[in-house]
């Protein structure tokens, strides 16, 4: 099968995501007792306050999406080209429509999902944040009561394990592994929250987002020895 067939398919995606309040004071009166008894099971004896910025925004009971990128593969005068388009909002509602309508567009409705831990969490997040915001799940995300072994979605964390369950290696750890060049940090994950709550810097959360899902393109290629796509191919729309 040629390679490009393959890769025209698949969508590579990241998605972003904070605590459902700036503190854990802020927190409603119904969910705060709720986030003790969850807090006590992620780390028993520690304070649920004191946890709640650094944990609530992975769990999709306690946290919410703020962005989410989206990238493809394309031809251009036959060299490899990539796209990224991101969106982000405050309003959590109007992400994960805008998410829904750009997948329900898709001429190709066979499209796979390929995202760096993603069985583990941006696939599940959002089909849980769907649910939550009232939106139809879009047919890429249609995944109930299928076994783990039927969804067909790629997950490069899982392809780099080869059934080690014990370990997680980050995006940016392979990527220093197979020398695939990256942008210049401007922040990492521990430091979303922060910058979404007290900087209110939404674009520098996008930019962010996009780069892992270069990233994750990037490496999904090396991982089928593929040369990487040289910066002036990549396209932030």
């Amino acid at each position: 099968m040629d390679f490009f067939k393959k890769l025209k398919n698949i969508l590579f995606i990241d998605i972003e995501t904070v605590p459902c309040a700036e503190s854990y004071d802020k927190l409603s009166s119904r969910l705060q007792p709720l986030w003790d008894k969850k807090a006590n099971f992620i780390d028993k004896g520690a304070s649920a306050k004191n946890i709640f910025d650094d944990k609530a925004g992975i769990y999709a009971e306690f946290g919410k999406v703020v962005t989410i990128a989206l990238g493809f593969f394309y031809k251009q005068d036959e060299k490899l080209c990539f796209k990224v388009k991101s969106f982000t909002n405050r309003d959590e509602q109007i992400v994960l429509r805008e998410f829904k309508e750009m997948t329900d567009r898709l001429e190709n409705k066979n499209h796979l999902l390929c995202a760096h831990n993603g069985k583990e969490f941006d696939f599940p997040f959002l089909c849980r944040r769907l649910l939550v915001n009232c939106i139809e799940l879009p047919k890429i995300l249609q995944l109930r009561g299928k076994k783990p072994w039927e969804v067909m979605h790629y997950d490069t964390l899982e392809m780099w394990k080869f059934g080690d369950k014990k370990n997680f290696t980050s995006l940016d750890l392979l990527a220093a592994l197979f020398d695939v060049p990256t942008s210049k940090d401007e922040l990492d994950g521990s430091m979303v929250r922060d910058t979404y709550y007290k900087h209110n810097d939404l674009e520098k959360i996008a930019r962010y987002c996009e780069r892992d899902v270069v990233l994750t393109a990037q490496i999904f290629l090396k991982y089928h020895c593929q040369p990487v796509i040289d910066k002036e191919s990549i396209y932030i729309i």
